[in-house]
Parts: structure tokens; C-alpha cells; sequence
């Protein structure tokens, strides 16, 4: 089904080469970020008044306004809808999104939500700004997107998922993606219908957990739809400057993997070569990252 599902930005598949690197084998959890919030005071983008950073500044939405039920510390999480009819063929996707007051890491769903009982859960709400202050701290990185899919698809070149090419192999499903009809409900098949503590689902050949669904992952690329055309054959690290033809003054990032909010019917996000994009400076509770090492940090 995913091989299906390839979209323009995925291509044209190249080889390139690689140096040696080192990844975290889980998603960063509440409890590691909770560590680095307490030794540093460090508050993220979702607590903080909302300021748009991820405008360019020769873009012509340089002068846009935040409407005032948005000018107030959040994150964006879904919206429950009852039916399909209730998409609005307008908003398209926005249509089960929603911006929430008081949503941030510490509050996935919102003010009243908490992590006490999440903190082996991948941490989420969190921008890349934040996940780059956190990789800072811990004397990592971001992974490049290259990194990042070379370490998704373990041994397995060509591969649609990190364990092969059939989505639910022996029936078992592998990893934390959305069942059921989409967005209305997740059945929750593979034991999950939010976020899953890290370890839940079996490593790939690099032992690396969930590195498709639970949590879309930053990665420290800007994003660009063309780049893989012009891609440097070693130790591609992104283009110089950001572009998304949907959103052109918007600065995006690469997000990879998918998240527990991708189905057949909708995104296919976690097939290994899927690609995302995100703003910047935004979060989202479906959203985490993990962090890599190289041989010259040392």
C-alpha cells in the first residue's frame, strides 16, 4: 500500500554517502526533557507568547497580524470529529486541527492534561527551535534527513517500512499509526490511540525504536520539495534556505517518519521515505524528535 503512496517530494531516489554517526534508539522521552528543563529553566516555544519567527522577513506575510484567540501561549493538537461530513471540503486537513490554549509539553491535550503517567512518552509540543536548544544542551544534533532515513531503513535498501515491505507482517502490527476510518476513529489495533511509551514496538535491524509512527521527527534539514535533484552525493545536510510552494514565506524543517496520527487513508507517513515539513518555530502534539552524535563532536 505505502509504495503506492510516494508524492513528488520523495524523488528521485539517489544514493549518497554517508560518514559515520551515532542515534539515539528512542524518540526523546517527558522524562529526558524534563531533565534539561530543570537544569536550564529552558521554556518552550508553546509556553512563550506567540511570536511569528517562522515568517520570512522579505515575505509578504511579514506584516501579518496573530488574531487575538490565538495570541495566547499554545500548541496545536486534533480536533474529535463525529463524521467524515464534518471535513469541511474548505479547510481541507484544518478541518481536525485546532490551536489550544494552554497545550504544550507538559499538557499534551491542554491546561487540564497532564504527563505524570507519560513519562516514558516520546515529549511532543515541542518546535524545532526547542529541539535544537535540547541537542545543544546534550552535545548532540538533529539527525540531516539523510541520516535520518539511512538509520530508518536499517539494512533494508528499498525497503517500504523499516522491517520490509508489508505493513503488518504475520499480523503484528510494528509500529503506532492510526486504525480504523480516519479522522473520525482510531480503533486503537496496535494497543495505541495517543502517544505509546518508547520501546513499545520492536527495534529495527540498527536497533533503533519506533522510528515510524508514534511521533513525527525533526530533522535539521530546511525543507525544500526539489532537493533530492540536486542533493550532493555526500553528507547531504539540506539546502541553504527553506521553500514550500504551499506556504513560500513560511521557514520549514523536515519532519520524517510519521506519527500515530498517519493512516492509509490520509497521510502514509510512515513509510520510510515519506517526507514531512513543519514550521519552524511550531509544535504540535503529535510532533517529538531524537538526536544523533558524529565522530567530530568529540
Amino acid at each position: 500500500m505505502g509504495a503506492l503512496n510516494t508524492v513528488p517530494d520523495e524523488f528521485p531516489a539517489h544514493v549518497v554517502e554517508l560518514d559515520g554517526f551515532w542515534m539515539d534508539p528512542t524518540e526523546v522521552s517527558n522524562r529526558q526533557f524534563k531533565e534539561f528543563v530543570d537544569a536550564t529553566s529552558y521554556v518552550t516555544t508553546a509556553e512563550r507568547a506567540p511570536e511569528l519567527r517562522s515568517i520570512a522577513p522579505d515575505s509578504e506575510l511579514a506584516n501579518v497580524q496573530i488574531l487575538p484567540e490565538f495570541n495566547k501561549p499554545g500548541s496545536i493538537c486534533s480536533l474529535q470529529l463525529s463524521s467524515r461530513e464534518e471535513i469541511d471540503p474548505q479547510k481541507g486537513a484544518y478541518s481536525w486541527w485546532q490551536y489550544v490554549p494552554g497545550a504544550n509539553w507538559m499538557h499534551p491535550e491542554g491546561a487540564d492534561s497532564t504527563i505524570d503517567d507519560r513519562m516514558d512518552h516520546p515529549v511532543v509540543h515541542v518546535s524545532w527551535l526547542d529541539a535544537k536548544a535540547y541537542c545543544d544542551w546534550s552535545g548532540k544534533r538533529l539527525p540531516t534527513e539523510a541520516q535520518w532515513e539511512y538509520a530508518a531503513r536499517g539494512t533494508r535498501r528499498g525497503a517500504v517500512y523499516p522491517w520490509g515491505n508489508t505493513l503488518i507482517p504475520d499480523g503484528n502490527w510494528r509500529h503506532n499509526i492510526w486504525q480504523g476510518e480516519f479522522p473520525v476513529r482510531d480503533t486503537g489495533e496496535d494497543g495505541f490511540t495517543r502517544t505509546a511509551p518508547v520501546r513499545s514496538f520492536p527495534a529495527n535491524d540498527f536497533g533503533l525504536f519506533e522510528i515510524t509512527g508514534n511521533v513525527w521527527e525533526w530533522c535539521a534539514d530546511y525543507y525544500q520539495p526539489e532537493y533530492y535533484a540536486v542533493s550532493p552525493l555526500k553528507n547531504p545536510a539540506g539546502p541553504d534556505s527553506s521553500f514550500d510552494p504551499q506556504e513560500p514565506g513560511i521557514i520549514k524543517r523536515v519532519q520524517r517518519g510519521g506519527s500515530f496520527m498517519c493512516s492509509d487513508q490520509y497521510c502514509v507517513g510512515y513509510r520510510v521515505s515519506a517526507r514531512m515539513k513543519g514550521e519552524e518555530d511550531t509544535g504540535a502534539f503529535h510532533t517529538g524528535f531524537r538526536c544523533v552524535v558524529t565522530p567530530d563532536m568529540f
